[in-house]
């Protein structure tokens, strides 16, 4: 079951359901796949909306291998995201913006 508080969104591979999310790990791996100088240069290409197929591809890679997935980029390739590339980039977008929500405790 995927827990959106928890930071995890859902996604369709290769028909099978799988729970991504961007982990502390997984983020320092996202970093060096983006090449960049920080998280904040990092979000800023997505809020600019100057990312790339690329960047789609590595939030989505870090957020499976987050989620326990044992693939890489290469993997992704040639698998098929439920919904396409829009559902692929929609999914990053929704694990970065869950990734950085401000935590309230109760």
């Amino acid at each position: 079951m995927m827990n959106p508080w928890a930071g995890e969104v859902a996604l369709i591979l290769d028909g099978e359901r799988r729970v991504a999310k961007l982990t502390l790990g997984a983020l320092a791996e996202l970093e060096a796949a983006m090449q960049a100088d920080s998280l904040v240069s990092m979000i800023q290409r997505f809020e600019e909306g100057a990312f790339t197929t690329r960047d789609v591809l590595a939030v989505v890679v870090a957020g499976l291998r987050g989620g326990g997935w044992r693939g890489t980029a290469s993997d992704l390739m040639t698998l098929e995201i439920g919904g396409g590339a829009g559902e692929a980039a929609r999914i990053a977008a929704r694990l970065l913006a869950r990734a950085f929500a401000p935590f309230e405790a109760t």
